[in-house]
């Protein structure tokens, strides 16, 4: 069933990131925009693939570990839709704490930086991993099986967030409305992404801008 759901993701996401890309470039060209060259997208993917390979090494051992936790679990949420939206508003918000230490810790910026080192700024920058990552992501994660989340909805969860965190790397869209009061953006990101010293370090939530919104 897990394998299933991850599978589904997968199969769902890979059009959607085609068809966005491919619009965004096109969109690109005719508008004069210039927004991708050849270059920098390839190290994009290239990026994105060393840390998806990472990712799978990795697997097996993060569900042992988060596993682990759960075994010690201090609460258990049965109803579904309550179990799911709190899952997706305490991962966002741990997230935010992992982006967070990422910004201001030189040692974890040293692995992030990539992601921050593209001179351009579209979708496929949003793939433009920091490789590492996975390597200590999961520590930040601990909290969720002891709150009686599984490792499977964890990993599930983060890879469906993930999915909307990389689709808000384009400058194509400027507003989303009434989004924008609690949700993270096109531009909120792009004020996160940005180098202005007043909006440095701000806007890190991956779905939502509830934890440190700077507009």
């Amino acid at each position: 069933m897990d394998l299933f759901r991850e599978k589904l993701v997968f199969l769902i996401s890979t059009p959607l990131y085609t068809f966005f890309i491919l619009g965004e470039m096109i969109l690109s060209r005719i508008q004069h925009k210039h927004l991708y060259t050849i270059k920098g997208t390839l190290m994009n993917v290239w990026l994105s693939a060393l840390n998806f390979g990472l990712d799978l090494i990795l697997r097996g051992f993060v569900l042992l570990f988060l596993g682990h936790f759960l075994e010690h679990k201090v609460a258990h949420i049965e109803t579904p839709w309550l179990y799911w939206t709190a899952l997706l508003f305490a991962e966002d918000f741990l997230f935010y704490w992992l982006h967070r230490v990422d910004h201001y810790c030189r040692f974890f910026w040293a692995v992030h930086v990539t992601h921050h080192s593209s001179e351009e700024f579209n979708l496929t920058v949003g793939f433009r991993s920091s490789v590492l990552q996975p390597l200590y992501r999961f520590i930040w994660f601990i909290p969720l099986p002891l709150l009686g989340f599984r490792g499977e909805d964890i990993m599930l969860m983060y890879a469906i967030t993930q999915i909307y965190g990389i689709l808000i790397h384009t400058q194509l869209i400027k507003t989303l409305g009434p989004l924008e009061w609690f949700m993270s953006t096109p531009s909120h990101h792009r004020v996160h992404h940005g180098s202005n010293v007043p909006y440095l370090d701000k806007n890190m939530g991956m779905v939502l801008i509830i934890w440190d919104k700077r507009s």
